[in-house]
């Protein structure tokens, strides 16, 4: 990272907090030392365990510009599977709040969503004991970024004992122009007590999108006692942007929670998916659907701390890999000393349809209890060769023969997608992918392409 690129964001916080005005006084502080955690950290080296396969160079080597506001929006954006979610929705342009093109319509009265801006702005104090407070910036030099210079963001609370029966949409689009920009959305989700939701984030552009950009979001979900959330994030970004996203889930008693991840886009993308438990009988579910084809990084990192007994994790990722396409996974699930009756399973599957993809995979698991029932595992292959003959010896085309493959590979994800709207919409996206992805003849497996960690 060079001075100029640490100047740079020096410069975008000095000028977030001149142009933003006063800000509540807890906030200032946690967002000076987050600057200043980034400055000691910098960008992320490879030598770095937690970042040995994915090369932030691209990004730590470009100064962006701060995303600025736009005044309008492409049509057929807005028409795009993901645009046209027929759900209530806060809408994002290049990271800031826009009211004309959200919809609130059907969200139950009690219920508070709208941008954490005017939040921060309008009643902050409620705010302050879960803002930031659990994303942790210490060793995530790209949370400390994002803690420093976010502008905006969603902000969603649903009081105690209230059911929305309807999906909250967060849609962020990003426009990109002539030079490169970074947004930084921060968001911040609150369920009370018996409270029960469905959240999703939605991260996309137009698909002919030139502009290089970098999407750095922050998410924090607090599930309180006996609440549910089943939450979905979508990320379908341009080729030349680049995607950083943290996931934070804190569950107290018998909370339950429930995420899937679907990545279609970007050059580099980097998730890191975490959760908690406080309280016990809580359950919790990280699911994932990722593609990366050309010479695209996807890098999922997940980790469940089971920090108390009687809680349950479960765990499924699924990559397909194509053209020089680089998937990694690195799935940690912590059992501490005291959580006895632990019952977490952790799964990595990966489709390699090029010899020229590569994985890099490492379910983990650190176990320090004793009564514990814990699996992991992963496989990896390409499409099954019989179930390629039988097709074809239908008539079938080897490209559409392979394309019903993946899509019956992929769909053990999809599937669980409870909106249906939202499932059609990833249906969509994934066949407009598909036909790119599949080859026209046999890939044949080359163990040399698996790299396990």
């Amino acid at each position: 990272m060079t001075q100029t690129t640490v100047h740079s964001y020096v410069q975008e916080f000095e000028d977030l907090l001149r142009t933003r005005g006063a800000e509540p006084a807890w906030l200032t502080p946690l967002r000076r030392a987050a600057l200043s955690r980034f400055s000691e950290l910098g960008f992320p080296q490879r030598n770095q365990e937690e970042w040995r396969f994915t090369d932030v160079r691209p990004i730590a080597e470009q100064t962006f510009l701060p995303a600025g506001a736009v005044t309008s929006v492409p049509d057929r954006l807005l028409e795009c599977p993901l645009g046209a979610l027929p759900f209530p929705r806060l809408v994002f342009v290049n990271g800031r709040f826009s009211p004309e093109l959200s919809r609130c319509e059907g969200i139950p009265a009690p219920v508070r969503v709208g941008s954490l801006a005017d939040a921060l702005r309008v009643d902050p104090a409620p705010l302050e004991r879960h803002l930031a407070r659990y994303a942790s910036f210490e060793q995530h030099p790209f949370v400390a970024l994002n803690t420093a210079c976010f502008a905006d963001g969603g902000f969603v609370h649903i009081p105690r004992n209230t059911q929305v029966e309807t999906p909250i949409l967060l849609a962020f689009i990003a426009v990109p122009g002539v030079e490169p920009v970074v947004m930084h959305p921060r968001s911040l989700v609150l369920v009370e007590e018996n409270a029960q939701c469905t959240l999703i984030e939605a991260y996309f552009t137009v698909p002919e999108a030139q502009g290089v950009y970098l999407t750095n979001a922050a998410t924090e979900v607090m599930v309180a006692d006996r609440a549910i959330v089943d939450h979905y994030k979508v990320a379908h970004e341009a080729h030349s942007a680049y995607h950083m996203h943290t996931l934070q889930v804190e569950l107290q008693r018998s909370a339950q929670f429930s995420s899937h991840n679907l990545t279609f886009g970007s050059a580099i993308v980097r998730n890191d998916h975490n959760a908690r438990f406080h309280a016990e009988d809580a359950e919790c579910t990280l699911n994932g659907l990722y593609i990366a084809r050309d010479n695209q990084l996807v890098d999922n990192h997940t980790a469940i701390d089971h920090a108390v007994p009687h809680c349950n994790s479960h765990e499924l990722y699924k990559g397909i890999l194509d053209g020089r396409g680089h998937g990694v996974f690195n799935g940690k699930i912590f059992v501490r000393k005291d959580a006895q009756k632990t019952d977490a399973k952790q799964t990595n599957q990966v489709l390699l349809l090029s010899p020229q993809a590569t994985i890099n995979t490492k379910p983990q698991l650190e176990i320090f209890a004793d009564d514990v029932r814990c699996t992991h595992g992963a496989t990896v292959g390409p499409l099954e060769t019989e179930s390629l003959f039988y097709l074809r010896s239908r008539g079938i085309s080897q490209q559409e023969a392979q394309n019903i493959l993946i899509r019956a590979f992929a769909e053990d994800i999809i599937d669980r997608i409870r909106p249906e709207a939202l499932r059609e919409a990833v249906h969509a996206t994934l066949a407009a992918v598909l036909p790119q992805s599949a080859h026209t003849e046999t890939i044949p497996f080359r163990p040399g392409t698996v790299q396990n960690s």
